[in-house]
């Protein structure tokens, strides 16, 4: 992430519609990134071409893409959904290359977006997958991102590559475990079509470093987050079935109580109970002010966001917020990147991990984290990418005593997070408390 993949692509674009192979590209992409790619393509491409953003409703689409003409290649640019509600319109269209951009998007092979893929690519002499991120959380999640590109590599047949490659274990053996007999074929597969970049190889990046700052909820707080972490572990042992999904649905609630808020009862509004991290944020934030830096503040739940843009407010800092449901994103971050006055950037986990240049700050606050490897990996990318000239910090605010620091210490070693939670359950542990090992 970081090292120019949409660079990458347009410069083989140009060559392809240079050496007369293409005349119609179709880049899908997740809908909070489409703009980017008119922004990429109208600073780096350097041939004759006429791009289209697809937006509005599903006719509008399919109308503006039929009506795509003129001299020079033309680019047609849609989210995943789209691409799948619009599969019939694309295949008349008959795009020549086809760029399934943060494609682990489509690792699902059963998920009706992933088949729409799978089938247009089949139809496109040229396809192009970009991703930072092809194994998201297991090897086997390559299966339909290769399927889109060449199904030569690992076959058409899902149940056929798991077959061939992995064995299914745990409860229900519903985990697959890679083959260590099969590991050398894997990889020489898995590298035999790919280019794979890394920062360090390609980018002259000064270096990160992470920094953990612990906070102390308060005795009310920490109170309450004791007795739902009692409560859980009597349910999980009152005979509830001990699985991924109740353990995290279980965590989830006390990942937002270290943040500071109680989702209200009988579905009401949250409440606030601590705001221990909140008063750690404020020093960063003061400290980066003090000093004339941008800061970029990291954040999951929404009313974690505004909390801290209300904070901000308080203390007069410029500042802009992307979460979901913005719809002008790329003019916040602009704003950001340019406007000395906006000095902190407030994002949203899953609204602001994907397409953001945010350069013109070194140091990222994570207020609180979700579970996924891959949107943190993501988050990083956005300062220390091309364009930074500074050592990048990463601060982690972390409540201690609960089990935030067992969520980070599972990122930082893209484990499953619900895995290690379950294996403490099991081994008498209290899984939302935190080990020996992870403060």
């Amino acid at each position: 992430m970081g090292t120019g993949k949409t660079l990458v692509a347009i410069a083989i674009t140009g060559a392809l519609y240079g050496a007369g192979k293409i005349r119609r590209a179709l880049v899908v992409a997740p809908l909070s990134v489409l703009g980017v790619w008119r922004e990429e393509f109208a600073k780096h491409a350097d041939f004759p071409h006429s791009l289209e953003v697809l937006a509005g409703p599903t006719a509008k689409k399919a109308a503006a893409l039929s009506g795509m003409a003129g001299p020079g290649l033309r680019v047609a640019v849609v989210n995943y959904e789209s691409a799948r509600l619009l599969e019939r319109e694309i295949r008349a269209w008959r795009p020549c290359l086809i760029i399934a951009d943060e494609g682990h998007k489509i690792k699902a092979h059963g998920a009706a977006t992933s088949k729409a893929m799978h089938r247009l690519g089949a139809m496109s002499p040229h396809r192009l997958l970009l991703t930072g991120t092809p194994v998201v959380n297991k090897p086997i999640d390559v299966f339909s991102q290769y399927k889109f590109l060449d199904p030569r590599v690992f076959g058409n047949s899902f149940y056929a590559f798991r077959g061939r490659y992995f064995d299914m274990t745990g409860y229900g053996q519903h985990v697959p475990v890679m083959k260590k007999d099969m590991e050398p074929e894997f990889a020489r597969r898995l590298h035999g079509i790919a280019f794979r970049a890394t920062k360090a190889e390609c980018l002259d990046l000064p270096e990160a470093t992470d920094v953990v700052r612990h906070v102390e909820l308060e005795p009310e707080a920490m109170r309450i987050y004791m007795g739902i972490a009692k409560e859980n572990v009597a349910e999980l042992g009152g005979g509830e079935l001990v699985t991924a999904t109740n353990i995290l649905a279980k965590l989830l609630r006390l990942t937002q109580l270290t943040g500071g808020f109680l989702g209200g009862d009988g579905g009401g509004p949250p409440r606030q109970v601590s705001s221990a991290k909140l008063a750690a944020l404020a020093d960063i934030v003061d400290s980066a002010a003090h000093e004339g830096r941008k800061l970029v503040v990291i954040a999951r739940f929404l009313p974690e966001i505004g909390a801290i843009c209300d904070m901000l407010e308080k203390r007069g800092i410029g500042h802009v917020c992307v979460k979901g449901g913005v719809r002008d994103r790329q003019g916040l971050v602009d704003a950001f990147q340019t406007k000395p006055e906006a000095l902190a950037f407030v994002g949203q986990v899953a609204a602001a991990g994907l397409g953001l240049t945010l350069t013109a700050a070194d140091t990222m606050a994570f207020y609180s984290l979700d579970y996924s490897a891959a949107n943190h990996d993501q988050c990083r990318a956005r300062i220390h990418r091309a364009g930074q000239r500074n050592k990048c910090t990463y601060v982690y605010i972390q409540a201690r005593g609960t089990a935030d620091a067992k969520v980070l210490r599972a990122l930082r070693g893209k484990a499953d997070l619900a895995r290690a939670l379950i294996d403490d359950y099991r081994r008498g542990l209290n899984p939302f408390l935190p080990t020996e090992g992870t403060e």
